[in-house]
């Protein structure tokens, strides 16, 4: 192979508010590598195909100044996410050219790696699409499968109020809560997505942004379990209508990413109906779901028992844009980038 442009795309500016499609972060063809020739020092080089665009990236574009439980992204170099690649030729044995990887990736076509640290060889015997390993069945099923087994203590019968229903988190809950037997109440933000909640099984789905939250759990409710991907208001009616010994599942606070917090102003529910909160972080749970994640989850999607969308953008040049989107709640799915085929 001849050399070629290594495309990448690069954290070029800390935003205030939403992140800007054109200045935040933006795509560089600069580099020139030759996959069939530049040295390996004892590694593999791989090829990304497909990438994953996730609401806590938003975090990451901060200054480092400001601590957090994910490192900041540096200005001038290429961001990162959780990536499919394939690994094009190696020097390590225990990888072989062919082999697809699960990886926290450089937003770039070509990278080399050093070891398996950090990494997964995806077997993929159900032939999903590679796109569904950085969704359905990558970090944000994880999400949905390991916190809810390690927190939910759902019985039967049950109503769960999740946020952010129709992303790749809050609808991998849905379908796990609705197998379990538990009444569902989801909210999104505009009609088309809100059908999608209807399709995969939830009892009261509405548009938070035409149907005040409040109004429906107040008629809907109490809710025994909420999950939280948004924060703000939305939570301040869950702790209002919950029942007594509730838990809540504080994945993320979306409503809060982009602008001022949100001032809660019922806390006191949480003591006064011994409320269980918890908050958690995937790669916390990580060895004790993980293997059991990959046995049962895949299957369970190439069934079609779970369900999902996905909003996919061609290149690495719609990265900006992708990012926008999702801080604004309008991708359709769940946002990848298809960075290039095997």
């Amino acid at each position: 192979m001849a050399p070629v442009k290594n495309g990448r795309v690069i954290f070029n500016e800390i935003p205030s508010g939403y992140p800007d499609p054109n200045k935040t972060v933006i795509y560089d063809e600069s580099e020139i590598i030759d996959p069939d020739t530049v040295p390996l020092n004892g590694g593999f080089i791989v090829k990304t195909l497909v990438i994953s665009i996730d609401p806590y990236m938003r975090g990451r574009m901060r200054d480092p100044s400001v601590k957090s439980y994910s490192p900041p992204f540096p200005l001038g170099e290429p961001i990162a996410n959780h990536a499919v690649g394939v690994v094009i030729r190696s020097e390590n044995p225990s990888v072989k050219p062919g082999d697809h990887i699960y990886a926290l990736l450089p937003f770039q076509t070509y990278t080399i790696l050093k070891d398996l640290t950090g990494l997964r060889i995806l077997e993929n015997k159900e032939g999903l699409p590679w796109s569904a390993y950085v969704g359905i069945a990558g970090m944000p099923g994880q999400t949905a499968y390991y916190a809810w087994k390690e927190y939910a203590a759902a019985k039967k019968g049950e109503t769960v109020f999740v946020t952010a229903g129709a992303g790749p988190v809050g609808s991998a809950v849905i379908q796990i809560a609705k197998s379990e037997g538990l009444k569902v109440i989801a909210s999104a933000g505009s009609e088309e997505k809100v059908a999608f909640l209807r399709s995969i099984g939830v009892d009261v789905a509405f548009n938070y942004k035409t149907t005040k939250t409040a109004e429906v759990l107040a008629k809907e409710g109490p809710i025994e379990i909420y999950w939280d991907n948004v924060g703000g208001e939305s939570l301040e009616a869950a702790l209002e209508y919950a029942n007594k010994n509730a838990r809540f599942l504080e994945c993320g606070m979306i409503s809060v990413y982009n602008t001022e917090p949100y001032p809660i102003k019922n806390l006191m529910n949480v003591v006064s109906k011994e409320i269980k909160l918890y908050g958690f972080l995937v790669f916390s749970l990580h060895e004790k779901y993980e293997e059991e994640f990959y046995r049962e989850w895949p299957k369970r999607v190439a069934s079609g028992e779970i369900k999902y969308t996905e909003d996919a953008k061609q290149g690495l040049k719609e990265t900006g844009q992708a990012i926008y989107e999702v801080q604004k709640g309008l991708n359709k799915g769940k946002s990848v980038i298809v960075v290039s085929s095997e």
